[in-house]
């Protein structure tokens, strides 16, 4: 049949399925999205920015060196969150990107900017370090931008991840401390613990320095780095990663990107993660640091995007380690408790206590020494529930040494406990009666405390 004589709608219903097909791979080509390096040519750096906007989150817009700025969908009366990766030994995007993209723009109405640098990352670790310097002059180049068409430098958030948070101090530093905050997830290490603060992230960078400890021993920087610096589980081995060489790439890795999944779970969840200034991890455990007062005047900080990490202060101090426990996955969050025993009376030896609170099928457990002559044993006990909802407690005396049965001296005294932050005006909550606990018929009690 001669096509000439063919219907008009014959002829237009496919010329309407051609259009929209073109037009949905048009669509899908504007997509950006992270470039690939090979371990032998990936030391070439080619920066590239990624827009990611609240109204199209999960596409990513190239903004070329010769665009308009405006013209791409980037809002310049909102915040602007950068993300600045670290070293890539596989030269791969990076598995987390997507999930802290949709996180930041899930919480807050704000632009955010990937810095895909791949390329320059890929290789050796030296080289990517080497590679730093020509990075953190693209990003301000890129940043100058962005200032042109009306950008407050107060609304603009470096968040770099490992060797991305020193790029972002030498991007601050070239603004002069002026840009509005910097986010480190456990700062590198390696070539930077030593560094003078000129060559890393360090407070005068920005108006708010923070950073997130999590591979302290490995590949992590050990040294605070920020106004706020914290040391989560004590910033080195954090539960839920593998302890044997066996586990492979994970064990390596784990540790270090805990900071990453954390902070993304920080954003998502509705649990605080409220940290304690301590002069040490050890002392946190113990239970001597149980407010903010110093130096924070009882506002505690807390990790996230509260302004000056939720700290009511006008002159932030510098460099104050502070301390919290988690969980060994998501959502990460516990719930930190003081646990107190008093003795009625003195002891000639050392008495060894375990507090086990109990809850919906879940435990959680500490234990102290009550050094022989004093009266006061405490230590920091962290649950998957809040106070108010344990519903009982159990207590437990462990002897150093065997002993028999008729030798036992039993541990009498009062139990106690509060939530953390403690404020020193209210009381603790107490147990009305007095315990008598053994090593070997461990004492259960239960436990009712109101909700506020």
């Amino acid at each position: 049949m001669d096509a000439r004589r063919w219907p008009v709608s014959v002829l237009i219903v496919p010329l309407f399925f051609i259009f929209a097909e073109s037009k949905s791979i048009m669509k899908k080509q504007q997509c950006a999205d992270f470039q690939s390096a090979s371990l032998l040519w990936g030391t070439n750096l080619q920066v590239r920015f990624l827009l990611f906007s609240f109204s199209n989150p999960s596409c990513g817009r190239l903004l070329s060196q010769n665009e308009d700025i405006q013209g791409s969908g980037f809002n310049a009366s909102l915040g602007t969150k950068i993300i600045i990766h670290g070293f890539r030994a596989l030269g791969t995007k990076p598995s987390w990107i997507d999930a802290l993209i949709q996180a930041l723009l899930g919480v807050a109405k704000v632009n955010v900017i990937a810095v895909d640098w791949v390329h320059g990352a890929t290789a050796a670790y030296p080289t990517a370090v080497e590679n730093v310097m020509k990075l953190g002059l693209e990003i301000s180049s890129f940043i100058r931008r962005l200032l042109a068409v009306g950008v407050p430098e107060s609304s603009i958030h470096l968040i770099g991840v490992s060797l991305g948070a020193h790029v972002g101090g030498l991007v601050g530093q070239f603004y002069e401390g002026h840009l509005g905050r910097i986010t480190g997830l456990d700062p590198a290490g390696p070539k930077y613990t030593r560094a003078t603060p000129e060559e890393r992230l360090d407070p005068g960078d920005a108006l708010f320095v923070e950073a997130i400890h999590t591979d302290s021993d490995n590949f992590g920087i050990r040294i605070p780095v920020g106004h706020i610096d914290y040391y989560l589980n004590g910033g080195k081995d954090q539960p839920g990663c593998p302890r044997f060489i066996s586990s492979g790439y994970h064990y390596l890795i784990c540790d270090h990107m805990r900071a990453v999944h954390f902070y993304i779970s920080a954003l998502n969840d509705s649990c605080p993660m409220m940290a304690f200034p301590c002069p040490s991890y050890k002392n946190f455990l113990a239970g001597h640091c149980l407010d903010c007062f110093d130096p924070f005047l009882l506002s505690c900080p807390t990790v996230g995007l509260l302004d000056n990490g939720g700290l009511n202060m006008k002159t932030l101090p510098r460099e104050v380690k502070v301390y919290l426990a988690t969980a060994a996955s998501a959502p990460y969050c516990v719930h930190h408790m003081l646990v107190e025993f008093h003795l009625q009376q003195r002891r000639t030896s050392d008495t060894n206590i375990e507090i086990t609170f109990l809850s919906n099928n879940s435990s959680a457990s500490t234990s102290f020494i009550i050094p022989k002559q004093q009266m006061l044993g405490k230590g920091l006990l962290t649950h998957s529930a809040p106070l108010c909802q344990i519903e009982s407690v159990m207590l437990q005396h462990h002897h150093k040494f065997w002993r028999r049965t008729k030798d036992e001296t039993p541990v009498v005294g009062h139990f106690c406990t509060a939530s953390l932050p403690v404020d020193k005006k209210e009381k603790m909550m107490c147990l009305p009666q007095v315990l008598t606990i053994t090593s070997h018929n461990p004492l259960l009690q239960n436990l009712n405390i109101q909700c506020d």
